[in-house]
């Protein structure tokens, strides 16, 4: 799978998060209802100060382990970080070197496998925070840049 290392700007997003763990059974349910309450929830609609229309899946807060538990976010990046909205969150993704892969596909199943080739790779991660990025949001036909952060 071909990669290129790039340097990103720290931005600032908002969002709503949960824990999980690759290794639980209900990990896909965990991800796949903060989704659910992203969009039809009318978190995302609720969002003041977008700067794009562009998703971002996130996941932080890693445990001591790459095995471990960590925190998936679904969030927009905005300008500011003001918000008096209840249970959102603002997070800022910290500037640094990531792994930039760029995949094509559907856009459940084009993320999980890339997801499985990327935890296979020898990359010297930070494990600090990885971002999906999704360019449009054709479910079928989509394009998604996943970033996974890397030790400086």
């Amino acid at each position: 799978m071909e990669y290129e290392i790039v340097t990103l700007e720290e931005k600032i997003v908002k969002g709503i998060s949960a824990r999980t763990n690759n290794t639980s059974p209900d990990m896909g349910k965990v991800i796949g209802g903060l989704w659910e309450r992203f969009y039809q929830g009318g978190v995302c609609a609720s969002i003041a100060n977008k700067k794009n229309e562009k998703a971002l899946g996130i996941y932080t807060d890693y445990a001591s382990d790459a095995l471990g538990d960590y925190t998936a976010m679904v969030a927009c990046e905005v300008t500011d970080e003001k918000t008096e909205q209840e249970g959102i969150e603002v997070r800022r993704i910290p500037a640094g070197k990531y792994a930039k892969f760029v995949i094509h596909g559907d856009m459940v199943k084009a993320v999980q496998n890339a997801w499985q080739e990327i935890w296979q790779m020898d990359l010297k991660r930070s494990f600090c925070y990885d971002f999906e990025e999704y360019q449009n949001s054709d479910m079928e036909n989509a394009e998604i840049h996943i970033y996974v952060g890397l030790q400086e």
